[in-house]
């Protein structure tokens, strides 16, 4: 979150006003009840964002900073424990030996280093995929990219959702943002708190729903009020409500709920609130995919323990807008995880991250707290919870924990997998974590180290359900740093960085995290950040593995008014199997080409047709493939000729046998008639065959003439040939019959398939 500098020291005086409040019993359940209730103080439905004025850098730059993150005040307590080894590093005898898939496309977002007006520290970025844009949120500025990384609105002043709106919310622009996509509705929900006009009050969070999908369209907006300071807001998207937790004045826990219901239609809402006392850095639980939780459950809060023991404190918050009296937070189930120690467990709020450059910061790892999402999923078998945070590593160093629980509703949540993901001697820590409809996960996170050119990084690894459990795949750098943050002793990085999954396709995670670019510029003001997004090729219920295309022969001459075939073949790797959809393009003119069969997971036969009168010359023609979420592409080079000459037309262009004994002969051969439909004689070189099918003579006869090598077709005339099967070997089987003569386009090719048993 950002303030004026001069309020760095007053603020921070609040930081363990309520440490000696009473908490929840630390064995058993509590109910809490007597919610807070209180409706917007004001709500509105905006302009559109796209006509709202950008706040140019030359035009009132806010002289923000970053007030040092509160630290979990009983983070002193856990200092005191036993720093057991961690029992799930992910060791190299259990790694998978696969890379986590490349990046789809990386880009540059919003920074300081890059002219931006946001004077703050650090980025504090958030950003989530809609249907057709990606929207970033840093402290007090935002925009709006399309999924290609084009730029379509922005940068603005976080205050300009409320631009219009009155008061605080469009009059300060305080920062410490969230952004949202809630997928069920297809709206934006955006929040940034509000200190006033001085940072001592009045208190408020500003809340923006968009009416549409367009993010750069119009909000309905509210202000919820609040007595204190709530700090490090987070937000989850939950059928019922948008659901919040704060750290006020930097200390303990408020966690709200407000009317969802309301909010998408611009009505007046509703906000329902616990003040669970002693708690600290608590989310609320984010629903992705497409299932929603079973009808009335509420939402999960989870936290590091209290004690700093090796279990993750799950809370129930259910609500009820219509009687809010009726609203509960339920807690704690105390979910037993592997035993870790927090990263940096000597340093204030972890600070201890190295950095390449002499003089750099000692980066925050923030290891006091789970970082922000925790990501909710409904499978309907099961479902799931997932959470991470920095951990120690043998004994120092910094990695990324990571939990996949499951059944929270059950009331007996277990963890079904974890692992601490930390393959060299840097550090890891800011990491996000996510999952796809396919139960691929994903954690993202920064990298730094104290070796030359060990410069900050946003870096990713994952995981398919096939790979061990516990682990991680070979991480994939998404864009690397280039330089230290050298800001003077303030050492903040970062709040949280930002993972979550594309809702037009659930497979497509989006990451977007701070880097430098250069060291020691600007006193640390010179960050920047990036956004990037991939796939795992296996979800979505397809393909697993991957494939190439190839194409037999890779130039095609065609005469006016004929055809002309080439061979594609699915070449699969790393066990790919499914089926892919074959398609060309770059095709000159009423020219067409088919594909037999189509989809294939093996070969099909493309066969061009020109029409007479195409116009005579050479393209390029691109044969698209594909499967799911993976396409791949080959090319073949079509001569157009004009007409005259012999032209092949062959019937059928494809023969399939069913399941034959291995070793024995198909019962009856299958024929090819071949035609010549051109003006001239057509010579025939050779025939022959591939695979396990071979060629079976023909007996001439007043109306059957075989096709033989150094056979003559006068134009008009056909010839004949028969082909048997006998597979060798149990298992799908392939190949085909090949004709080399003096058309332009030879050879021609008929696909032949079937199947040993």
């Amino acid at each position: 979150m950002t303030t004026k500098r001069a309020l760095v020291a007053a603020l921070l005086g609040l930081a363990f006003i309520f440490v000696a409040m009473p908490g929840f019993a630390k064995t058993g359940k509590t109910v809490m009840t007597n919610p807070i209730v209180t409706n917007d103080v004001h709500h509105d439905t905006g302009p559109l964002l796209r006509e709202v004025a950008p706040l140019l850098p030359e035009h009132n730059i806010m002289p923000f900073h970053e007030i040092e993150n509160n630290e979990d005040p009983r983070f002193k307590e856990w200092l005191t424990r036993p720093h057991p080894a961690d029992p799930v590093v992910q060791r190299p005898e259990n790694s998978p030996t696969v890379q986590t898939p490349p990046p789809n496309l990386t880009f540059d977002a919003l920074g300081f280093g890059d002219n931006f007006f946001c004077d703050c520290m650090p980025a504090d970025n958030d950003g989530a995929p809609g249907t057709t844009q990606y929207v970033e949120f840093i402290n007090t500025e935002y925009a709006v990219y399309s999924k290609t990384g084009s730029l379509l609105l922005g940068p603005l002043a976080g205050s300009s959702f409320w631009s219009g709106f009155g008061g605080g919310c469009e009059a300060d622009n305080w920062g410490d943002p969230t952004i949202r996509f809630d997928a069920a509705a297809k709206r934006w929900v955006a929040a940034q708190f509000d200190l006033g006009p001085s940072g001592n009050g009045p208190y408020a969070e500003c809340v923006a729903v968009s009416t549409t999908d367009d993010a750069t369209g119009s909000y309905n907006r509210y202000r919820f009020t609040f007595s204190q300071f709530p700090d490090y807001p987070k937000m989850g998207v939950w059928p019922d409500g948008y659901y919040f937790s704060y750290n006020i004045n930097g200390s303990t826990e408020e966690v709200c709920a407000t009317d969802r219901t309301a909010m998408l239609s611009g009505a007046s809402a509703t906000q329902v609130c616990f003040t669970p006392r002693g708690q600290f850095g608590m989310l609320p639980a984010d629903l992705d995919g497409a299932t929603p939780p079973p009808s009335g459950t509420p939402n999960f809060y989870l936290e590091l323990a209290r004690s700093g023991g090796a279990s993750l404190p799950m809370y129930a918050f259910h609500v009820d807008f219509v009687n809010p009296s009726n609203s509960t937070f339920t807690g704690p189930t105390n979910i037993t995880v592997p035993s870790y120690t927090p990263a940096c467990p000597g340093a204030s709020r972890g600070a201890c991250a190295p950095q390449p450059d002499a003089g750099s910061d000692k980066l925050e790892t923030l290891s006091d707290r789970l970082m922000y999402r925790l990501v909710y999923r409904n499978f309907g078998d099961h479902s799931v919870l997932l959470a991470a945070h920095a951990v120690e590593v043998n004994g120092s160093g910094s990695g990324a924990r990571w939990y996949e629980i499951r059944n929270p509703e059950s009331g007996t949540p277990t963890v079904f997998q974890s692992g601490t993901f930390s393959p060299d001697s840097q550090y890891r820590f800011m990491p996000a974590v996510a999952m796809d409809q396919s139960q691929d996960i994903a954690v993202g996170f920064t990298r730094s180290g104290s070796s030359a050119g060990q410069f900050p990084s946003l870096v990713y690894a994952g995981r398919v359900p096939s790979d061990p459990a516990g682990t991680l795949e070979t991480e994939v750098t998404m864009l690397a740093g280039t330089g230290s943050q050298s800001s003077g002793g303030f050492d903040r990085w970062g709040d949280y960085s930002s993972l979550t999954v594309d809702p037009t396709d659930d497979c497509t995670f989006w990451f977007s995290e701070s880097y430098v670019k250069t060291t020691g510029q600007n006193s640390g003001f010179n960050w920047s950040t990036g956004i990037g997004s991939f796939t795992f090729p296996t979800c979505g219920g397809g393909a697993t593995g991957d494939f190439s295309l190839s194409a037999n022969p890779t130039s095609v001459t065609v005469a006016q008014g004929s055809q002309g075939t080439s061979t594609i073949t699915v070449n699969p790797m790393n066990g790919f199997s499914g089926s892919v959809n074959l398609s060309a393009s770059g095709l000159p003119g009423s020219v067409t080409a088919s594909f037999n069969p189509n989809p294939t997971a093996t070969t099909s036969l493309m066969t061009i047709t020109v029409p007479a009168g195409t116009a005579t010359g050479t393209s390029t023609v691109t044969i698209t493939g594909t499967s799911g979420s993976l396409t791949h592409t080959t090319t073949v080079q079509l001569t157009i000729t004009s007409g005259g000459g012999p032209v092949v037309s062959l019937n059928p262009t494809s023969l399939s046998w069913g399941k034959i004994l291995v070793g024995q002969t198909a019962a009856g051969k299958k024929k090819v008639v071949l035609t010549n439909t051109g003006t001239a004689s057509l010579n025939i070189s050779t025939i022959t065959t591939t695979g396990d099918f071979a060629l079976f003579p023909v007996t001439k006869t007043k109306k059957i003439t075989p096709c033989v090598n150094g056979s003559v077709v006068a134009p008009g005339a056909t010839c004949e040939i028969k082909v048997s099967f006998t597979p060798t070997q149990k298992g799908a089987r392939t190949g085909s019959v090949l004709f080399t003569d003096n058309a332009p386009n030879s050879p021609q090719s008929v696909a032949l398939s079937g199947t040993g048993k």
